[in-house]
């Protein structure tokens, strides 16, 4: 097949096909998946369907296959990619060889080769998407120690190529606040809304802006909304939910979060894209720690959607979450097996295993066995370098949240209430005052305690009554 100059992408890139339908689809597609809405597979189907013989639309099904996890049709699909790319141009031949990289589980040189070809090809915006993917997963080498920056680094020097383009100042949105340029994030967030309102990307990262900002109040409020018009058939709407859960939990409203886990994060209420385990897992988590007792559902069918992950290789932000889930659901076989896995990749000299996944998942497993001491023992010196495993900061917190009960219920009131501070200086937050008040009601700190429990009583006014936290909040209270 011969490319056709006339027929180019968004971007202006030529897209080698004679067919105006095809391309038409896969432009659709394309923008689709970049503000993580429903249908882009349907587009890339679509396309294919006008021009079998279209390698791109062949590589992009592929990687929408490969998030809804049939990764046996991923693999096909970007082999028919490869076949097929031969007679086209030179940028999408390394386009689809990228694609192909990433499908079949080779991360670190996916993301090699898409890095030299953005310096040549900036405006390839689904490549860009998938380096993006790469970073947050994990999945570049080692574990990159400082990956918020390079990611932000990346987008900054793609930012003369876009202008205001909605689906990039999206994904600028998220690298900004990553790195804890909140207002800036916001800014560019708001944009890209105003230019495409149903982005889920750009929605997603104003969530976390406000997360950051610890304003669960208007976050709730700003995504609650959002959500009622947004395709609740797309994948993400797993995962923006779970933030709208995370808003609710902060503000005690129990319930409220229980019911977003019933309705749209149960692994067996909807059709579940490959990183859902991440969602399930840790809200299913934080609703134990914080409260302190069993979730009102049973662990153990998140523990069966995290089963691959005790026996097949995949990245350390899934094994994480899956250990979380073995170690809810009391499933010691397969967190054995996690373990066991990660312990012959350290011996092997895989640096992120040794260093960070494997004493994070003995963490877990300890806090798990009200080991405490242990659970602090492990889970400190991995604290710093958490951003290796991927995922966001808000992401990430689940674990840090585990670390500091860790040192709460092992009684290291010290290292609790500095770890505290530092993270009150960076934002409110009703739950970190609640826990400082439990640190210096138990340290011997009555004072502080009682003032600071008043504090708490009034932010959270609106919580459930009934709910663990407030129940140990009145005890607390009542005792002082």
């Amino acid at each position: 097949m011969t490319a056709t100059a006339t027929i180019r992408d968004r971007y202006g890139l030529t897209l080698t096909t004679t067919s105006a339908s095809a391309a038409e689809r896969y432009v659709e597609g394309v923008d689709l998946l970049l503000e993580q809405c429903y249908g882009p597979e349907q587009e890339f189907q679509q396309a294919i369907e006008a021009d079998e013989g279209f390698a791109l639309a062949h590589a992009a099904l592929s990687m929408m296959q490969l998030f809804r996890g049939a990764a046996a049709d991923a693999k096909a699909s970007v082999a028919r990619a490869q076949q097929l790319v031969k007679s086209a141009t030179r940028r999408e031949q390394q386009h689809v060889e990228a694609m192909d990289l990433f499908i079949n589980g080779q991360g670190p040189r996916s993301l090699a080769v898409i890095l030299e070809h953005l310096d040549e090809f900036p405006r390839d915006a689904l490549m860009m998407r998938v380096s993006n993917r790469l970073y947050m997963l994990g999945c570049s080498g080692a574990g990159v120690k400082n990956f918020p920056d390079e990611l932000y680094a990346m987008l900054t020097k793609l930012e003369p190529s876009y202008g205001d383009d909605w689906a990039f100042l999206g994904q600028y949105a998220f690298a900004h606040h990553e790195i804890g340029r909140l207002d800036e994030s916001l800014s560019l967030a708001e944009r890209s809304l105003a230019a495409r309102p149903t982005s889920g990307h750009a929605s997603h990262s104003v969530a976390h802006v406000y997360f950051e900002k610890g304003n669960a109040v208007e976050g709730g409020d700003f995504l609650g909304n959002w959500l009622k018009g947004y395709d609740s058939r797309a994948p993400f709407h797993i995962h923006l939910s779970w933030h709208q859960a995370l808003f609710e939990l902060a503000q005690g409203r129990y319930s409220d979060a229980v019911k977003l886990y019933e309705d749209v994060i149960r692994p067996t209420v909807v059709e579940k894209s490959a990183t859902s385990l991440m969602d399930s897992s840790s809200l299913m988590w934080r609703l134990k720690i914080y409260g302190g007792c069993d979730t009102p559902f049973s662990p153990q069918e998140i523990a069966e959607q995290a089963s691959p992950a005790a026996a097949t290789p995949g990245p350390a932000f899934r094994d994480a979450h899956a250990a979380l889930a073995f170690a809810a659901s009391g499933d010691e076989d397969r967190l054995s097996s996690v373990k066991t896995r990660l312990r012959d990749l350290a011996g092997q000299g895989d640096a992120l295993a040794k260093e960070v996944t494997l004493p994070l998942v003995k963490g877990i497993s300890a806090f798990a066995g009200d080991r405490y001491d242990d659970a602090a023992r492990h889970l400190e010196p991995v604290f710093p370098q958490l951003a290796r495993i991927g995922g966001s900061h808000a992401q990430r917190e689940v674990f840090e949240d585990t670390l500091l009960e860790s040192y709460i219920r092992a009684e290291q009131y010290d290292k609790a209430e500095d770890m505290l501070r530092v993270r009150l200086n960076r934002r409110s937050s009703v739950r970190d005052s609640y826990w400082l008040a439990r640190t210096k009601a138990s340290s011997g700190d009555a004072d502080t305690a009682r003032n600071t429990l008043k504090m708490v009583a009034q932010d959270w006014q609106a919580a459930d009554p009934d709910s663990p936290e407030i129940r140990s909040l009145n005890s607390l209270v009542n005792a002082g």
